[in-house]
């Protein structure tokens, strides 16, 4: 439906456009009745709908309505499957237009910088390439169904120590290569009707008032077309907010702060044209959803959980699979230990808790595979409620495992370990998992652990057990998707998006995690994750992109469609994959990026490319990427834009950051010429290698030698020492060592040249 909305906006009152700026309580925007201008609803996610109940049927329900709790982030992002995750948008969109829900809070996206954050299980990445193209596919899929998205928190909101005060010191590289990055694409590719800013502060700004990321980057940069959103709770200063670019206020102020703006306008601190904005921002989106609306929608619980379980099943990465311990025969004796099996931990704690609809656990799915032909053995092995370590439970446990046939031990983190609102302290799994994992060891060589958590953990006891299935936080289906790997069901396919180190100081942001008092300092810059890793040549528990299947595939006939290009064209490159095993399998192919000589520096390489492919044993396919610029350019902050260094590109293919198997390597010719300006202090070296510093420093030289002040083996002696120790001296230094022949009129007209046609 068509409406004129800023012929609305002039028919408002100054007070009704301040009162559309904040919520009308905690979930709902301000109507205008005699506009016939509706309320639209908010509701938390990401992984599942946490809509409070309104009516007293619905709080009988619990603290909110249920819905379907599917896999976490941590987990999805590792299915790396952005078909997949848009078919769990489309479902949670369909349970928002049951539940008359018009905008779902997420995707978060925020980088994973340290393992220790709190809320990393709702985070998808440690990688801004994996993260855009994530992200994008879920909002695709929400927004596909008429329910928009908020894309958070916005922006690095990395931590959540001190997130309300916090003042993240980000250089600006670092900022626009890792911390928008993944932003920006889900802004211009996936188009969310909201973003929603975060609590901290960057670079001195707080996040609600940072007129540099709210205006500059995300809406004149980007093109943001939707409203920002405050997280609940994170202005400080509304008309500095709003100003900077923060549209619409929540929850409620209960109309104290829509007063400021109006006493604004009036006192001419705030422009109107700058609240018309933001009023007209906030209404197409409002109109948007009350057109997407569908009256009597309804969804299929039950296909929901099924498809739960097919994402939970796709996502879980086996780490380790010693023997081919896995999958396991439904045979003998098998102990299932760990009361996670009975009781599983299938989310995180915080606003994105949700309340599932039907819950299952992997003891009862194993039973259910199993039936008849194997003996299921069970014991707790460790209290659910305490993290103390219970010496009988551990024996019991022992001897179960001393008469099976093999050991499944579910462990991981208790939900208090990981939340929002407070970081972990260590990467460690409690103690009395632990010492369970190390004493059935002792008497059972075949041991699978299965791993409840939402963020890497450090594995004492990786070398004396045969299998790891991570399973991450995998919803409310995680039971049965567990059950499925183990026995063979379904054919592992996750892989990691993040990098497990071997313990915590090996992390690249430990000396600055989470920093002092309210600053926390990024001094490691763009290496994160593998970035780090890899530049470090440091081997880590287990590397990013890394995940096992029980087939096999062989990757061949690497072939790029040119060998050298302009960096406003693109490339293709193909790949063949086969499956050489026995059983179907799914395969995620990963193609990296490295510049092979920088001017600055670099990650060794860089995600540019995945796709996860279905194969049956023996079939091949072929699989295509397209590079552009991006692929290849580093962010250039004199520039302020994205920047390719002309030279020979590396293209890397392989099954994770840390196993390339092919590679081959294009030249990318820049198509933007950098003018460097210099001074009396720039360097002797960077003049030289400037073409027309080279000739003018080349003349000078020969005009010295015509006059007799150098002899032609000084001449040659000269050029020798500009590529030695001379190269690091400011051109100033020529005029106290050019034996009197440089002056510093000279010098000025030097610089002039070198310096002409450059604004």
């Amino acid at each position: 439906m068509e409406r004129d909305v800023k012929k609305l906006i002039s028919q408002m009152t100054l007070e009704e456009k301040a009162s559309l700026c904040s919520g009308l309580d905690n979930w709902r925007t301000k109507p205008i009745e005699r506009l016939g201008i509706p309320s639209i609803r908010m509701s938390d996610g990401p992984h599942g709908l946490r809509r409070e109940p309104d009516t007293p049927e619905e709080a009988k329900l619990g603290p909110s309505v249920p819905s379907t709790c599917f896999p976490t982030a941590v987990t999805t992002a590792s299915s790396w499957d952005k078909k997949l995750i848009e078919e769990m948008g489309r479902a949670l969109a369909r349970e928002c237009q049951a539940n008359g829900v018009d905008i779902i809070l997420g995707p978060a996206i925020n980088i994973k910088r340290s393992p220790l954050c709190g809320r990393n299980f709702e985070y998808l990445s440690e990688d801004p390439y994996l993260s855009t193209q994530m992200a994008t596919a879920y909002i695709k899929g929400v927004q596909g169904e008429g329910v928009g998205t908020s894309l958070k928190h916005f922006a690095a909101n990395n931590q959540e120590h001190r997130r309300m005060t916090v003042d993240e010191i980000i250089d600006e590289r670092t900022l626009r290569e890792i911390y928008l990055a993944n932003f920006e694409g889900a802004v211009k590719d996936g188009k969310p009707w909201t973003v929603m800013c975060s609590y901290n502060s960057v670079n001195g700004d707080l996040a609600s008032e940072n007129k540099y990321l709210l205006r500059d980057v995300l809406k004149n940069d980007w093109g943001f077309e939707g409203f920002v959103v405050s997280d609940w709770g994170a202005v400080n200063d509304r008309v500095k907010g709003l100003i900077a670019g923060l549209d619409l206020e929540m929850p409620t102020s209960f109309g104290n702060r829509d007063k400021l703006i109006v006493e604004a306008v009036k006192s001419g601190k705030l422009d109107e044209k700058i609240l018309d904005d933001t009023v007209e921002r906030i209404l197409n989106i409002v109109f948007k959803a009350i057109d997407s609306r569908k009256p009597g929608a309804t969804y299929d619980k039950d296909a929901h959980h099924k498809l739960a379980r097919k994402i939970a099943s796709e996502s879980m990465v086996l780490l380790k699979n010693d023997d081919k311990i896995l999958p396991l025969k439904k045979e003998g004796k098998i102990a299932i230990i760990g009361a996670f099996a009975k009781q599983p931990r299938y989310q995180g704690g915080g606003s994105s808790h949700v309340n599932p609809t039907k819950i299952d656990n992997a003891l009862e799915e194993i039973q259910k595979i199993v039936q008849d032909n194997a003996e299921i053995l069970y014991a707790d092995g460790y209290k659910m409620d305490s993290e103390e370590i219970d010496q009988s439970l551990i024996q019991k446990a022992v001897e179960i495992s001393k008469s099976s046939n093999v050991v499944v031990i579910f462990a991981g983190l208790p939900e208090h370990y990981e939340s929002e609102g407070y970081d972990r302290k260590h990467m460690s799994l409690p103690d009395a998992h632990n010492q369970l994992i190390q004493e059935i060891t002792k008497v059972q060589p075949n041991v699978v652990v299965v791993l409840s958590n939402g963020s890497p953990v450090e594995m004492p006891w990786v070398d004396s057990v045969k299998g790891i299935l991570e399973s991450y936080l995998g919803g409310q289906a995680s039971g049965g998707a567990v059950a499925d790997i183990l026995f063979g069901v379904v054919n592992p396919s996750g892989k990691l998006a993040e990098t497990f180190p071997k313990k915590l100081s090996d992390n690249p942001s430990y000396l600055n995690f989470p920093g002092e008092g309210d600053r926390v300092e990024y001094r490691e810059g763009i290496f994160v994750g593998y970035r780090y890793y890899d530049k470090k040549q440091m081997e880590p528990l287990f590397p990013f992109g890394y995940g096992l299947s029980y087939t096999t595939f062989e990757y061949s006939n690497m072939w790029v469609s040119k060998r050298e290009m302009n960096d406003d064209e693109t490339v293709e490159v193909r790949v063949k994959v086969k499956n050489t095993g026995n059983v179907k399998g799914k395969e995620v192919v990963q193609l990296y990026v490295r510049d092979c000589e920088s001017t600055v520096n670099r990650p060794e390489k860089e995600l540019k490319g995945f796709e996860k492919v279905e194969l049956e044993p023996g079939e091949e396919k072929i699989v295509s990427f397209i590079l552009d610029k991006r692929a290849f350019a580093y962010y250039n902050v004199e520039l302020k834009d994205w920047h390719v260094e002309s030279g020979e590109f590396e293209i890397l293919v392989g099954k994770s950051s840390r196993d390339i198997v092919l590679r081959e390597k294009v030249i990318v010719n820049s198509t933007v010429q950098l003018k460097k300006r210099f001074h009396r202090n720039s360097y002797i070296g960077d003049i030289v290698d400037d073409p027309k510093g080279y000739q003018i420093v080349m003349d000078l030289i020969e005009k010295m030698r015509q006059s007799g002040k150098i002899s032609e083996n000084d001449e040659k002696a000269l050029k020798d020492i500009f590529q030695g120790w001379l190269r690091y001296q400011p051109i100033r230094a020529v005029v106290n060592f050019g034996g009197g022949y440089m002056t510093e009129e000279m010098l000025d007209n030097i610089l002039r040249t070198l310096n002409e046609g450059i604004e």
